[in-house]
């Protein structure tokens, strides 16, 4: 993604979108900034934060500028991933995104919000009514969930990380790590997505139990779903016939163990492209 509305953005949308003849690499998307942290208390809030009254965070922009550089992307035909963490970002996001809704027929689509974090309740249907993909990390939940309460309040965690709510609705998740803020391997993920649970199994049941994933919607959302959000699912995100043979190669069956052994799943071979670039010696 180009990095918000800067040099890179212009030369994108001077030379259109990027795609390697390698297939390693692809450019089509911007990725533009709303608000920040929660653990900082930067994240927009529609409310004070629970331990800091007074204090709403940080939208960077206004509606209106945000609008315009969503324009700006639009017009280029590139795909919008939009950092919003707060329900006052979340919600000014999808402002956005409603009031250019239908101006652009030529572009793409595929838009996103990335972490979309907290949401108000009446914003969260909205991401499916709008087409808009919600870019999760569902390790977030599980960093965060020692303190959230404390930012938020008891009865604002309806809205926090919530990926199951965001599924039924009719939202498509796309599931990544956030890496380098979180770890990279996708099973410290996968394990968050339906466990809730941090790594020494706590909460019991889990935190906030309802938004958690079951593993086939997690697996999607790592693979075939977040690989639709990039453009590629006909490429990548699955083993079929005419895909590229990009896959990985465990030390057990992930849907035949208990869940909680999942972080413990080891990679033995990983293959791109047909091509084997590791395999794992024995310890």
């Amino acid at each position: 993604m180009a990095d918000g509305m800067r040099s890179t953005l212009d030369w994108l949308c001077e030379s259109g979108p990027v795609s390697h003849p390698s297939g390693r690499l692809t450019m089509r998307s911007a990725k533009l900034y709303l608000d920040g942290a929660l653990g900082s208390r930067g994240a927009a809030l529609l409310w004070d934060y629970a331990d800091d009254p007074g204090n709403r965070g940080l939208l960077f922009s206004p509606g209106a500028e945000v609008v315009q550089n969503f324009s700006r992307v639009l017009s280029c035909d590139l795909q919008i991933g939009v950092h919003a963490i707060g329900e006052a970002a979340n919600r000014q996001a999808l402002d956005a995104y409603a009031e250019l809704d239908g101006q652009f027929p030529d572009n793409p689509g595929r838009h996103r919000i990335e972490h979309v974090q907290i949401l108000a309740d009446s914003d969260l249907p909205r991401l499916a009514q709008l087409d808009i993909i919600a870019s999760m990390q569902p390790i977030h939940a599980t960093s965060d969930m020692y303190w959230a309460k404390q930012r938020l309040g008891e009865d604002r965690l309806a809205g926090a990380y919530a990926w199951r709510s965001l599924s039924a609705s009719g939202a498509r998740l796309a599931l990544g790590s956030d890496f380098p803020v979180e770890q990279v391997n996708p099973m410290l993920g996968i394990y968050a997505a339906v466990t809730r649970r941090d790594l020494e199994g706590q909460p019991e049941g889990g935190w906030l139990p309802a938004e958690r994933l079951t593993l086939d919607q997690a697996l999607r959302g790592f693979t075939i779903d977040a690989a639709y959000a990039a453009f590629m699912e006909d490429e990548v995100g699955s083993l079929e016939l005419s895909k590229r043979a990009d896959f990985i190669v465990l030390d057990r069956n992930i849907t035949a163990i208990p869940v909680a052994e999942i972080p413990q799943v080891r990679v033995l071979q990983t293959w791109l492209d047909g091509e084997r670039l590791y395999l794992r010696r024995e310890d």
